[in-house]
């Protein structure tokens, strides 16, 4: 069995919005931690247990990081953290995986699949064992809670319903 801690120094959680109907806001988590467990260098079969702090949201904008972090978004004083556990990691086709699993998000769990990419894998400087991935997948807001919106005038929503949740993973191969 094999133990990959990932690299947060070289990794990024990130998303992106809708806002206004016509605009994009993007946003990341700077504090998460995470493990695969393997067989073997495939990744075939790894077991992957992350969890984000989600009091590290920035959108760049201190203003609209508070409200994320309000009762109205992900309420962080009661739920501190969103949690990903895989039930699932499959090579679907050369290097992409499948990744499904249980996404927690203010202690509502649903099952969420991830498209993954392999990266491949390379020694770091100090001959490290590192592996790569870069993974996505579309999040509806509601289904976690996160339903705050207002119309507009000219119709429709601030926010869209879906995110896309976006992953550039490195891990590093524990001693």
């Amino acid at each position: 069995m094999n133990t990959w801690h990932i690299d947060t120094a070289h990794s990024n959680i990130s998303f992106k919005i809708k806002h206004l109907t016509v605009s994009t806001v993007k946003g990341s988590f700077k504090t998460f931690t995470g493990t695969a467990t393997t067989l073997d260098d495939s990744f075939v079969d790894a077991t992957l247990d992350t969890e984000i702090q989600v009091a590290s949201i920035t959108t760049n904008n201190d203003q609209r990081d508070g409200h994320l972090l309000s009762p109205d978004f992900f309420d962080v004083e009661k739920f501190p953290t969103a949690h990903f556990v895989s039930t699932s990691f499959k090579n679907v086709e050369s290097n992409t995986f499948a990744i499904a699993g249980n996404l927690t998000i203010k202690g509502i769990t649903k099952e969420y699949t991830l498209t993954a990419e392999f990266n491949g894998l390379t020694n770091s400087m100090d001959g490290k064992k590192i592996a790569s991935f870069s993974a996505e997948t579309i999040l509806n807001r509601a289904d976690f809670g996160l339903s705050w919106n207002a119309p507009l005038e000219a119709g429709g929503l601030i926010l869209g319903e879906t995110v896309t949740l976006e992953l550039d993973i490195e891990f590093i191969l524990a001693a």
